[in-house]
């Protein structure tokens, strides 16, 4: 039996097609895998992927377990070289897309254990640089932490001035301005205020 796994980070990964273009890429190696798919954030614990785990506990000798790229597979080399050590001794093949067919050779081994520590570097410097890049825009004294806003600081300064003699409704209907928005904007307004007095 042949089976492949598909796995995005996000929800917004998911509805972006992220999920049905790793499928394809696996359908049209393997028209008949039959595809497992999961939204499961690789910051988390990998223990707890359900749907991973469950696939990898059922295959059996003479299965192929298939994924697109590595970073699907695995987090680093340590936890990749046990999982493929565990899915080899059970006769079951890996075919991971990008790289290529592991098998049990001390070459495919080496060339594998290569290549973890290749993406566990790059995983770490991606991580590096985003750490790197909230430290330098926090020094900017308009930085907001979260998404960034849509609207001016005035149109905002607006929308608080008519919340003044209008519900939070009106002004949302007025400005379209979404309500929760008006309401962290009229929280940190006060908080401004406190600091200063």
């Amino acid at each position: 039996m042949i089976y492949g796994y598909v796995r995005v980070s996000s929800k917004s990964q998911e509805d972006n097609n992220s999920l049905a273009e790793q499928k394809k890429e696996i359908l049209e190696k393997y028209p008949l895998a039959e595809i497992e798919s999961e939204v499961f954030t690789a910051a988390k614990d990998f223990d707890d992927r359900g749907v991973f785990n469950r696939l990898i506990g059922k295959l059996v000798d003479g299965d192929t377990f298939v994924v697109c790229k590595m970073d699907r597979f695995c987090r680093n080399a340590r936890e990749g070289l046990a999982i493929i050590e565990d899915l080899l001794n059970r006769k079951v093949t890996i075919h991971i897309l990008n790289v290529g067919i592991i098998d049990n050779s001390p070459i495919g081994k080496l060339i594998f254990t290569v290549l973890l520590s290749f993406a566990e570097f790059e995983r770490n410097m991606i991580l590096e640089r985003t750490i790197a890049g909230r430290i330098a825009a926090r020094q900017n004294p308009n930085y907001r932490e979260g998404r960034p806003t849509k609207f001016s600081k005035e149109q905002i300064e607006l929308a608080l001035e008519l919340l003044k003699s209008n519900s939070y409704c009106q002004v949302s209907k007025m400005t379209g301005i979404s309500k929760s928005t008006l309401q962290r904007a009229k929280q940190r307004n006060l908080l401004e205020k406190t600091k200063t007095m």
